[in-house]
């Protein structure tokens, strides 16, 4: 009897243990977009590594895989109601090195490094600011306890402000894209001119400054498209796969010059719409005037 008291409460004790271990332990589902962050962190590390061997080709490849499985890892969040704030901050900080860092260091190694330690410069700035931007996307979706988020029209969610991480690591490897489609055709000067180090330094100004800028820049995650553009829309995916497929290198360049055109679009379609909602917030306190 005295020896089977303690053993009661022991298991008890360890009971309690195990239900609370249990009840914390995550799910299969919180833990799926996290693994998949892991891999495009573990992407944009190979794409450096790759980078130093000299293996730019791949090293792109890598980066560029990076950025489908960000594309991924989000939407996979939503859908099986995984989402977290540690995997919303993992995510950015994995960002911050496959679309800041990865594609700095590989346009460095790839063509800057020929300038000497200036060359570097640019590189700097690019990283700088996707840290900024990211810090500001993040900052922007905290919530201050006790303070009321401002009110935004329905419209503004449609539209990143500035150009997002993922998108800018493409587009300042636009000159690395266009130099390997270029050298796979045999036109060497073509390839060689892209690989000029001050092409690639503007390229890289450039893009960091368009992604701290408040340009609005689509964000296609709620766009919606028209039923009559469904099939041309269908048809275009189906052809820029085919390409992608065929010429890699030509299709994700032309990819950035399209992307780099929509910007232009963007921006008109955004003072379009915030122009009719001034409209209508008018129209309405003419109808409903205050007192």
């Amino acid at each position: 009897m005295a020896d089977g008291a303690p053993r009661a409460g022991l298991r008890r004790r360890l009971g309690r243990f195990g239900g609370q271990a249990k009840g914390r332990a995550p799910s299969l589902n919180r833990l799926i977009p996290n693994i998949l962050t892991m891999m495009g962190l573990c992407a944009g590390l190979v794409a450096i590594r790759f980078a130093f061997d000299g293996r730019f080709a791949q090293a792109a490849a890598f980066i560029v895989a990076a950025g489908v499985i960000d594309g991924l890892d989000g939407r996979i969040a939503r859908l099986l109601k995984g989402t977290s704030r540690f995997g919303a901050e993992f995510d950015s900080l994995a960002d911050f090195l496959s679309f800041g860092v990865a594609p700095a260091l590989v346009m460095y190694l790839w063509t800057l490094n020929q300038v000497g330690p200036i060359g570097f410069v640019p590189c700097v700035m690019f990283a700088v600011c996707s840290s900024l931007r990211l810090a500001r996307f993040n900052a922007a979706s905290i919530v201050e306890p006790g303070t009321v988020p401002a009110p935004r029209p329905a419209f503004a969610s449609n539209f990143f402000t500035g150009v997002p991480a993922p998108a800018g690591a493409g587009l300042a490897l636009f000159p690395l894209f266009a130099s390997l489609a270029f050298g796979e055709w045999g036109w060497t000067a073509t390839a060689e001119a892209f690989r000029r180090p001050l092409f690639a330094a503007v390229i890289l100004l450039v893009v960091g400054a368009l992604m701290v800028s408040t340009l609005p820049s689509w964000s296609f995650k709620k766009v919606k498209v028209a039923p009559r553009f469904v099939l041309p829309l269908l048809l275009g995916v189906g052809g820029f796969v085919a390409v992608l497929v065929t010429e890699p290198w030509a299709a994700l360049a032309a990819a950035g010059l399209i992307y780099a055109g929509m910007l232009v679009f963007s921006a008109r379609a955004y003072a379009r719409l915030a122009r009719e909602y001034e409209a209508e917030v008018m129209r309405g306190e003419a109808a409903h005037p205050p007192g």
